[in-house]
């Protein structure tokens, strides 16, 4: 018998067009991340060999691959420096988009609302390089901070911003805000206001109602912010490429010099899977944090 979902979704469309929204879908899933993935994971445990020794005896599964990350000391560096980075652009993100989101969902009304929910989308219809540009001109040594601290006679010589990893950090909380924003928007959007006064009426304080009231409501939207910043973070590479340097390398930076540079696409995809199966712990972690399924995050 087909289930309730699937026969109101094959009434809703029809027969013939439903089945062309699933076979596109499968499709495209297909080819453009299970049949890239197992092609990444397949070059991970195979060895680095020229052409001519492709295919011979040399060419058999190995892990080496992934060995040498744990056995080269600045590589695997940079790598828990990544994911603490993005865990820390992931927590400050959640920190400034939480009063946001709650702003626009339960305080906010008609033109206020579109005018912020303007200023927050305007932004991003400029390219994220061209964003990460407009952040190192203002962080530059004669850039707008320096001139500002400058003239306010806040400090003699220029702050050197770029290359440090706090410069990434702000690079990318504003890259990746819109990704925690409107998943908790959209949660706390559903929540009832009379929730808010009852309990505001019955004595609690700004920090329980929120704590009580709004958090437990927005935890899908959360998790999945929380998710989306985490993953964009981790896996950036514009935003360290022109804030950051040679102290705040970035992984991804690691994993391009390896495909690109050193032409070791082996190494490179292995390095590649190591992120990927952390952005995965990171998922499951963050459903199991929030006490939320798939299901919730979906919707």
């Amino acid at each position: 018998m087909m289930p309730a979902a699937v026969a109101e979704f094959v009434r809703r469309y029809g027969v013939v067009m439903s089945a062309s929204i699933v076979l596109t879908c499968a499709v495209w899933v297909l080819v453009i991340v299970v049949l890239p993935q197992i092609l990444m994971v397949d070059y991970s445990f195979r060895p680095s060999l020229p052409p001519s020794r492709q295919g011979g005896p040399e060419d058999v599964y190995t892990l080496k691959n992934y060995v040498t990350l744990f056995s080269n000391p600045i590589n695997l560096a940079i790598f828990f420096k990544t994911i603490w980075s993005s865990a820390l652009v992931t927590a400050v993100a959640l920190a400034v988009c939480y009063p946001i989101a709650y702003y626009l969902a339960q305080v906010a009304s008609g033109r206020r609302a579109a005018l912020l929910v303007l200023g927050l989308i305007v932004p991003y219809w400029v390219n994220e390089i061209l964003r990460a540009f407009a952040w190192f001109l203002m962080m530059a040594r004669n850039g707008l901070f320096n001139t500002v601290l400058t003239e306010a006679g806040l400090i003699a010589e220029p702050i050197t911003f770029l290359g440090t990893i706090p410069a990434v950090l702000v690079g990318m909380v504003y890259a990746y805000v819109l990704f925690m924003v409107f998943p908790i928007y959209s949660s706390l959007e559903s929540l009832d206001r009379n929730q808010v006064e009852a309990a505001r009426d019955l004595g609690a304080g700004w920090w329980r109602i929120h704590w009580r009231i709004a958090i437990p409501h927005a935890k899908p939207g959360i998790a999945v912010g929380c998710i989306m910043t985490f993953m964009l973070a981790a896996g950036s590479y514009a935003v360290p490429a022109i804030l950051g340097g040679p102290q705040s390398r970035w992984f991804t930076e690691v994993i391009y010099a390896q495909f690109f540079e050193g032409l070791n696409w082996n190494q490179g995809a292995a390095y590649a899977f190591i992120l990927l199966v952390l952005c995965i712990l990171f998922i499951l972690a963050m459903m199991r944090l929030f006490r939320v399924g798939l299901t919730e995050i979906a919707r």
